[in-house]
């Protein structure tokens, strides 16, 4: 624990993981920026390609995302797409991927559908940008290629490291390195944010980022490691000394290596279970922060408080350069994660040197009445398998594990292994131990027949899991009753789950999400109990409710919610009915989403408006808003994040926010099929705004132009609303530069709506 403790303390510096901005380091390549916007804007009227070369870090995804993302791109380009290809692709996954981007559509394109045909459509006589990321060869070009008609001016932009696959495809773009002062400033902006380098370190931080040798992956790596060590200028002098050695291709991996030499043991493990996912895998973080917690890599040294730890550790491997953010939510914390293929090379290279095997401390070794010793796990891989299979699934045959292992081998269960195999993970599993990840959402159990028919006996073996997410066609309660340890359950079905006594049994229960899942009490359950209640649940959704279920006798057995996601299915004609009964109840309930049935929005008078007073986030669809719930939600203090849904207001199709509804935290504001023409405000209404974004308000006529006073207001985004809406945007931006002689606010408008 010692070495743990030492990194933690350290990191409190460096970890700042809650700024949405992604340009906040880029430095340097500012000429090939614009280089690279006039060859795609400009040039023969054909359709062309243009191919970005350079070795490994070198910074091309980078560079590609920073240009399709220019205001210039997407202003010239009516439709734009950026995929990622890599070493193993699906060509059908990669244009599905793209005709979603291009289209805008989310609904799933069915097995029979021609991808490419629909491509092809979808991009006739549009002007488009494709940008194709991490080519390996040639093949994937050719495979790709067919499916982009040749409309005029569009353009294709791809990535690689290979220079004999770009000279293939096009004249490449060859990309430099950086030079020393430019890795100096990006070092600078790594270690040090926005402060500036104390003038006793500045030649010693130079020699460290001039020996980076232009690398911009080697450059934030060695950044996190330095921000690490004691800030003197002959620690920092010492290690730019052992980086002038290095030649380009070791200085690469040195840093890598490095940077995990210096991570706490915990977060090492962290590391080796993100670098075991396949290549170019965007990583769900809400799933991934569950999963480290399962397998018991976060220490539990604040039981209250696991995720929050998690958190912590995944923003130390960002501030270290070990994680990218690939997808932030819109109050800027993480949404999706990835990991640089240098780091994925060096953790599967890794894993295989120590034989996927480690010894993790225990969950709860900071308390002296728990054992010291560490963990020995093996994480199950394809040799493992093959042996197991061999062997008749018994360990005690198999030449990997030695005798004297046997007894204390526990076994890790990455989600790459469930969706990588097709077997029989039953017969496996339930003769391995300490199971304790089941993740089958991408295995359609729904028609293995042997599972339906002998469900709990299989999953009665697994009694030490901790996170069970399983695809299935009818889901029982009793199948999981015993799992005294499960924390997380996500269950997806189609088939609605009913509410079972069974689900009082799981106490340490922390999330559950659940497809089609209705609550419905039985007698014996409506009486207070402590045997009814689930004190450590945080997260629920998404829960099918009557109105008539959501009282006292609800609430109460979930005091510590953090999280909720209701479906309201009926309201039994219940008007003036309140969801919460008081504003103080789950004050720990911070996210709240409810959707109500087709047809309710209408009605008026539907309940007292009644909100936890400590919400952040809130999202309302399917109602008739009212002045009260109005004002309602703007009394909310805390209140961040506010997004409307299908939204109609009780008297006529006007928004007038009066004087007192000043929505005093609100930094995110979305309205989407919002039944409005005119939209009123005042400067005072949403002070701390920061986005708005308004979406399939046809009938909106403009935004209020007091917009223009908001100082915090960065961005305003218009998805198919008409031309006056568009307008208004626009005028609010030219004013806002008008006023204080500079751009500060951005109108993104989407052309492909």
């Amino acid at each position: 624990m010692e070495n743990f403790e030492k990194t933690t303390s350290r990191a409190n510096v460096s970890t700042q993981c809650s700024d949405p901005s992604n340009n906040e380091n880029f430095v340097g390549f500012k000429e090939d920026v614009e280089q690279l916007i006039q060859k795609l804007t400009g040039g023969k009227k054909e359709r062309d390609v243009i191919s970005i070369v350079g070795m490994a870090g070198l910074g091309k995804t980078t560079l590609a995302r920073k240009v399709y993302n220019s205001r210039s791109i997407v202003d010239h380009f009516d439709v734009r797409a950026f995929c990622t290809i890599s070493q193993t692709y699906s060509v059908r996954k990669l244009l599905i991927e793209i005709h979603k981007q291009a289209t805008g559509e989310k609904r799933d394109i069915k097995e029979e559908d021609n991808v490419a045909d629909l491509l092809r459509k979808a991009l006739f006589r549009k002007r488009y940008l494709i940008v194709l990321d991490d080519i390996w060869n040639y093949k994937a070009w050719e495979d790709l290629q067919l499916s982009f008609p040749s409309e005029e001016s569009s353009r294709i932009m791809v990535t690689t490291r290979v220079q004999e696959v770009a000279t293939q495809i096009s004249d490449p773009y060859l990309l430099r390195f950086l030079t020393a002062e430019e890795s100096w400033e990006l070092l600078q902006k790594k270690v040090f944010k926005r402060e500036s380098c104390p003038l006793e370190l500045q030649e010693a931080g130079f020699e460290v980022a001039r020996n980076c040798k232009g690398l911009p992956l080697v450059i934030v790596l060695n950044a996190g490691i330095i921000a690490q060590k004691e800030m003197r200028a002959s620690v920092w002098q010492e290690f730019a000394k052992d980086l002038s050695s290095l030649g380009l291709e070791e200085q690469s991996m040195k840093a890598v290596q490095s940077s995990y030499d210096y991570l706490g043991d915990h977060l090492k493990h962290c590391l080796l279970y993100i670098g075991y996912f396949p290549e170019d895998y965007s990583i769900p973080v809400s799933d991934l922060l569950k999963l480290w917690i399962a397998e018991e890599f976060v220490p539990t040294i604040d039981p209250e408080n696991l995720e929050k730890s998690s958190k912590d550790f995944l923003c130390d491997l960002v501030s270290r350069s070990l994680l990218m953010v690939s997808k932030r939510r819109s109050n800027g914390d993480i949404k999706y994660c990835m990991v640089h293929d240098l780091i994925r090379e060096f953790c599967s290279s890794k894993l295989k040197e120590e034989e996927f095997k480690q010894r993790v401390m225990p969950h709860n070794s900071s308390q002296s009445s728990y054992p010291k010793d560490p963990r020995f796990c093996m994480y199950i891989h394809d040799n493992l398998v093959n042996q197991l299979e061999q062997h008749g699934y018994s360990l005690d045959e198999i030449p990997m594990v030695g005798s004297e292992e046997k007894e204390s081998l526990e076994f890790i269960a990455h989600p790459r292994f469930y969706s990588s195999r097709c077997m029989d993970f039953f017969s496996l599993l339930i003769n391995l131990r300490f199971i304790r990840v089941l993740h089958l959402l991408d295995v359609n159990m729904e028609s293995a027949w042997e599972f339906q028919s002998a469900t709990a006996y299989k999953l009665g073996k697994l009694t030490h899991l901790k996170y069970l997410a399983i695809f299935v066609r009818k889901f029982d309660f009793k199948w999981v009753s015993h799992m005294g340890n499960l924390q997380t359950l996500r269950v997806h079905s189609h088939q609605r789950i009913k509410t079972s006594p069974d689900i009082w049994k799981m106490k340490k229960l922390r999330h559950v999400d659940i497809s089609e899942f209705s609550f419905i009490w039985e007698d014996s359950e409506q009486e207070e109990s402590s045997q009814t209640v689930l004190d450590n649940l945080k997260t629920f959704g998404k829960c099918r409710v009557s109105m008539g279920d959501m009282n006292r006798k609800f609430w109460w057995r979930f005091p510590n919610l953090e999280e909720l996601k209701l479906s309201i299915v009926n309201f039994h004609g219940m008007l003036n009915h309140s969801l919460f009964p008081t504003p103080e109840i789950h004050n720990r309930l911070e996210c709240l989403e409810i959707s109500f049935p087709v047809g309710f929005s209408r009605s008026s008078g539907w309940f007292e408006s009644v909100f936890p007073l400590n919400l952040k986030e809130l999202s309302l669809a399917g109602i008739s808003l009212t002045d009260e719930i109005v004002s309602s939600i703007a009394a909310l203090e805390k209140l961040e994040i506010l997004k409307l849904f299908f939204i109609h207001f009780a008297d006529n199709p006007q928004w007038n926010v009066t004087d007192d509804q000043e929505f005093k935290a609100l930094k995110y504001l979305k309205l989407e099929l919002v039944d409005m023409d005119v939209w009123e405000s005042s400067e005072t209404s949403f002070p701390a705004l920061e986005k708005l974004v308004i979406k399939d308000c046809e009938q909106l006529k403009k935004i209020p132009s007091c917009f223009t006073e908001i100082e915090p207001l960065r961005l305003i985004k218009v998805i198919n609303c008409s031309d006056s809406v568009r307008n208004s945007a626009r005028s609010i931006k030219d004013d806002v530069k008008d006023n204080q002689g500079y751009d500060r606010l951005q109108v993104h408008i989407p052309k492909n709506y």
